[in-house]
C-alpha cells in the first residue's frame, strides 16, 4: 500500500516492506582494497567509477537533477537522529518522513553512498567534505554510546536488548516492535563501506567494523531457532555488506557473520530451483540474492551459485513486466500472470535497483549479453523512468496501471526506501557502460554518451551515441601507443542487423555470447561506427497476448493520455488493426523527441507515444489491447452493455459519496478517528487505522429497500478486516483480504428494511477489527429498489 497509509510505526511495519541494498561493490581487477581475493574467476571486471564519465544524455540530465539535490540535503538533519540516540545534542531538527518514523536513519546510509559514488567520479570537494563529517559525526555517536552501535531508530536499546536475549518477535516487517531495524543497521554500515570504497575515509572503515562487531555480540549467541525467527523480519543486506567486510579485511569472523543472515526458508529451495517466490515480497528476497553471488565469487559455494543464478532466471523470466521492473504492491505473484495485475503500485523502484546489482555480479562471472539485455531494460525504462529530470524528485512505484500517472517524493517529507535507492541510481549510470575482460578485452554494455578514461591501457575511449533517437554509436581511441586488444561490443536483442566499420571499413568482426568481437591492434584516432537499426516491435503479456507494450529500439514508448484521467466507462484507447506489425499502427511525427503519433487504428481517439522515461505528470499507459476489426465489433457491445449498466445504477442512486474530497465530506457530515486519505487508481480513498472509524450520512428511500455499494481495490490484502454498521446496526462483516485481482470491487450491503422505513438518511461507521484496519473504501453510493 502507498506509504502515505502510515499512521504509526505498527501500521507501517504491516503496510511496508523496505527496500534497496546500499552499499556497491562488484569485483575490480587487482583491488588492492581488497585482502580476500576471488576464489572464482573473473571474466569481467569493472571499471573504477573515476575512469568514466558522462557526456550529454538523458542519462547525464538525470544526473544532474540528482546531485542539485543531494547538495540541498543537510548532513546535520540527517544526523539528528544519531545524535539525540547517542544522549548528544540535535545540530538540526531532522527531516520528515520515514526519517521521522520507525526506519530513521536508512536515509544517511543511502545517502553517503551516493555522495561517495559522486566524489569518486569526479572528485568535487564539496562531497569530500560532506563524507567526512558525517563519518566524523558517527565517530563522535559511536564512542558515546561505547558499544560500537550507532543508529536513529526510535527504542531500539529495547528491541536490541530483546534480540540479544533471544526474545524474538515479528509478522514479518516488524521486530520487537521495531520496523525492521536490521534493515536500517545495514544501510548505516553499507554506507560507511562506501565511504572507505569511494571516498578513501578509514575510519569509516574502523565504524563499520565496530557495527559488526557489536551485531555478532547481538545475535552469534542464539540457537538456530531463534536466529531463524529473527529472519523472518527484512534485514536487508546484511549477509552482503558483511561479505564485502570480510574481502576487504580478511577478519574470517565477518563471513561466519555473514551466514547467521542466511534465510532457510527462502534461500534453501531457491537452492534447490524451485520457484516459491509467489506471495513473497519482492525486494525483502533480492539482497539476500546478491549476497549468495559475491560470496560465491569469494568462497566458490556452489548453493550460492545455485541460489543467484535460479533467482534472476525467475524474476527475470517469470516475474517482471516490460519495464524490467517486477512486483504489485511489492509482492511477488504466480510465474507468467501479469495481466491483472496493472496498478499504481506496480515495479517498487528499490526492486531494480537491486535486480540491476545482482546482473552485475552474475555478468562478471560469466559475461552474456543477456545479463544486459535485461540491464538496459531495466535502466532505460524503469531507473531512468523513475525520477522527474526537471526536479530530481523519483518514484516509489512507477505505475503500470492503464491510465495511471506517477507520484514523486518532495524533497524533505518523503525519505522513503525509493528516495534512498533513488539518491544512487542516477549517480552512478556509468559503472555499468563498459568492463574490462580478463583477457584484457573491452566490454561495451550500453550505448550511452561517455568517456573511458583506461588508465592500465594509457588511452581513452570516447562513446557517442544518438540511441535512442538514432542508430549510430561511435567509439574514438585516444592513446600515445599502440594497444592489442578485443573490443566487444554487445549485440542487442532489440537489433539483429547491425554493422560494424573500423576507419570507414568493414571490421572483421566475430561473435561470442552475443557480444561482437573486434580483435586488431588499436591506434591513435580509431574509430568505430556501431550502426544498430532501430524498429517498433511489441512485447505481450505472459498470459494475454492481445496486451501488448510498444518498443523502438531498446526504448518502451507510452501513450501521452493528458493531465485528467482517463473516461472511466471507455478507459484508455484501444488499438485496432488487421495488421500486427506495429509500424503499421505508428508513424514518427519527431525524431528529435522520439514521439510517434497512431494511424487511425486507436479507438475512441490517436494517441501520441514517447518514451516512456520522459513521461512526468500525465497519465499514460504503456499497455494497450489490442484487437482485431472482427474482435472489436464484439469488443464495442460489451462497451455499450457497459455504459447501459451505469447509467441504469445511476437512476437507482439515491446518494453517491466519494471519499477524501473536502465539499463531498461535508455534505456528508463525515466524521473519523485515526484516519488517512491518498488517491489512488485514478480517485481518492478514506482509511481508518486499529480503534479509528470512518462515519458519514446516506441518503436512503423510505419507501423502497435500500443497498449500499462500497468500491474496494483488489490486491489491497493486507489486515483490512472491519464492520459496517447502519444506524448503531451491525449490518456486515467485510474482509478485503479475499478480493484478489487488481481492479476496483462494487460490495453491495442491504440494509435491513427496518433500518430504513420512513427514513430519508442512514447514518454509517466502517470500523475495524483488532489490528486491522477499515478500508481503503473510495466510493459508497446508496441504490433503491
Amino acid at each position: 500500500m502507498n506509504r502515505t497509509l502510515c499512521t504509526n510505526l505498527l501500521t507501517a511495519a504491516l503496510l511496508y516492506a523496505l527496500s534497496g541494498n546500499a552499499q556497491s561493490y562488484v569485483p575490480r581487477l587487482n583491488d588492492t582494497r581488497m585482502t580476500v581475493k576471488n576464489t572464482i574467476p573473473i571474466k569481467a571486471y569493472a571499471f573504477q567509477l573515476s575512469e568514466v564519465s558522462l557526456l550529454e544524455s538523458p542519462f547525464k540530465t538525470a544526473m544532474n537533477a540528482d546531485v542539485a539535490y543531494l547538495l540541498k540535503i543537510e548532513s546535520d538533519r540527517l544526523l539528528a537522529g544519531f545524535r539525540s540516540n547517542a544522549g548528544l545534542p540535535e545540530k538540526a531538527k531532522k527531516y520528515g518522513g520515514w526519517e521521522s518514523d520507525g526506519l530513521a536513519g536508512h536515509s544517511l546510509g543511502h545517502y553517503l553512498s551516493a555522495i561517495s559514488f559522486q566524489y569518486a567520479a569526479t572528485k568535487d570537494p564539496e562531497l569530500l567534505k560532506r563524507i567526512n563529517y558525517i563519518v566524523d559525526e558517527l565517530v563522535v555517536c559511536q564512542q558515546a554510546r561505547k558499544t560500537g552501535y550507532i543508529g536513529a531508530i526510535p527504542n531500539e536499546d529495547n528491541i536490541w536488548a530483546r534480540v540479544a536475549k533471544g526474545d524474538i518477535e515479528t509478522r514479518g516487517f516488524d521486530l520487537n516492535g521495531g520496523w525492521a531495524p536490521w534493515y536500517t543497521v545495514h544501510k548505516i554500515m553499507a554506507g560507511l563501506l562506501d565511504a572507505y570504497l569511494y571516498a578513501g575515509n578509514s575510519k569509516a572503515l574502523t565504524v563499520s567494523k565496530e557495527l559488526a562487531k557489536w551485531t555478532s555480540a547481538t545475535i552469534n549467541h542464539l540457537t538456530e531457532e531463534q536466529n531463524q525467527k529473527m529472519l523472518i523480519c527484512e534485514y536487508g543486506g546484511m549477509a552482503e555488506t558483511l561479505v564485502n567486510l570480510y574481502a576487504i579485511t580478511g577478519n574470517k569472523t565477518y563471513l561466519d557473520l555473514s551466514y547467521k543472515f542466511y534465510d532457510k526458508r527462502i534461500l534453501d529451495p531457491l537452492a534447490e530451483q524451485k520457484d516459491i517466490l509467489p506471495g513473497k515480497h519482492s525486494n525483502t528476497q533480492i539482497p539476500k540474492i546478491i549476497a549468495s553471488a559475491r560470496r560465491y565469487q569469494l568462497t566458490g559455494d556452489k548453493n550460492d551459485l545455485a541460489i543467484a543464478d535460479f533467482f534472476w532466471k525467475t524474476v527475470v523470466n517469470h516475474h517482471s513486466y516490460v519495464t524490467g521492473g517486477n512486483s504489485n504492491y511489492e509482492y511477488l505473484s504466480e510465474a507468467d500472470k501479469l495481466n491483472d495485475k496493472l496498478t499504481e503500485n506496480t515495479t517498487e523502484t528499490c526492486n531494480t535497483y537491486n535486480m540491476l546489482k545482482l546482473t552485475q555480479h552474475l555478468f562478471a562471472l560469466d559475461p552474456s549479453s543477456t545479463f544486459f539485455d535485461y540491464y538496459e531494460k531495466g535502466l532505460y525504462n524503469h531507473i531512468l523512468a523513475s525520477q522527474n529530470h526537471h526536479t530530481g524528485m523519483m518514484c516509489y512505484f512507477v505505475p503500470l496501471r492503464m491510465g495511471g500517472k506517477k507520484e514523486y517524493s518532495d524533497e524533505f517529507n518523503s525519505f522513503t526506501c525509493c528516495v534512498g535507492t533513488g539518491m544512487e541510481n542516477h549517480v552512478k549510470y556509468n559503472e555499468s557502460i563498459y568492463f574490462k575482460g580478463a583477457d584484457g578485452s573491452l566490454y561495451v554494455n550500453l550505448f550511452i554518451p561517455s568517456v573511458l578514461n583506461w588508465k592500465e591501457k594509457g588511452l581513452r575511449v570516447t562513446q557517442e551515441s544518438a540511441l535512442p533517437y538514432g542508430d549510430k554509436t561511435s567509439l574514438r581511441i585516444s592513446t600515445t601507443k599502440a594497444a592489442n586488444f578485443a573490443i566487444r561490443i554487445r549485440k542487442p536483442k532489440w537489433s539483429a542487423d547491425a554493422t560494424i566499420l573500423v576507419n570507414g571499413k568493414p571490421a572483421n568482426v566475430t561473435e561470442e555470447n552475443g557480444y561482437y568481437v573486434i580483435r586488431r591492434t588499436w591506434k591513435n584516432k580509431d574509430q568505430v561506427v556501431y550502426t544498430t537499426p532501430e524498429k517498433l516491435y511489441t512485447e505481450a503479456m505472459p498470459d494475454n497476448p492481445n496486451r501488448r507494450a510498444v518498443f523502438y529500439g531498446p526504448v518502451l514508448l507510452a501513450g501521452d493520455l493528458g493531465l485528467t484521467e482517463p473516461d472511466p466507462v471507455q478507459g484508455v484507447p484501444v488499438f485496432v488493426s488487421a495488421e500486427q506489425d506495429p509500424k503499421e499502427w505508428l508513424k514518427m511525427v519527431d525524431q528529435k523527441q522520439l514521439s510517434f503519433k497512431t494511424t487511425g487504428i486507436a479507438k475512441p481517439h490517436d494517441v501520441t507515444l514517447i518514451p516512456f522515461n520522459q513521461t512526468e505528470n500525465q497519465h499514460y499507459s504503456v499497455y494497450w489491447d489490442v484487437f482485431t476489426p472482427e474482435q472489436w465489433l464484439v469488443q464495442q457491445k460489451l462497451y455499450e452493455e457497459k455504459k447501459r449498466l451505469q447509467k441504469e445504477l445511476d437512476d437507482r442512486t439515491t446518494d453517491l459519496f466519494r471519499f477524501g474530497e473536502m465539499q463531498p465530506e461535508r455534505d456528508h457530515n463525515f466524521l473519523s478517528e485515526k484516519a488517512t486519505s491518498g488517491e489512488e487508481h485514478g480517485k481518492k480513498w478514506r482509511m481508518a487505522g486499529e480503534e479509528g472509524f470512518l462515519q458519514f450520512d446516506m441518503k436512503t428511500d423510505p419507501k423502497l429497500s435500500n443497498t449500499l455499494i462500497a468500491s474496494y481495490w483488489g490486491m489491497d490484502n493486507r489486515g483490512r478486516n472491519f464492520e459496517v454498521f447502519v444506524d448503531g446496526t451491525l449490518i456486515a462483516t467485510e474482509d478485503l483480504n479475499k478480493y484478489k485481482e487488481s481492479r476496483f470491487y462494487e460490495i453491495s450491503y442491504p440494509i435491513p428494511a427496518a433500518l430504513t422505513n420512513g427514513k430519508s438518511k442512514v447514518t454509517v461507521k466502517l470500523v475495524p477489527k483488532a489490528k486491522n484496519s477499515a478500508g481503503p473504501i473510495y466510493v459508497i453510493r446508496a441504490v433503491k429498489g
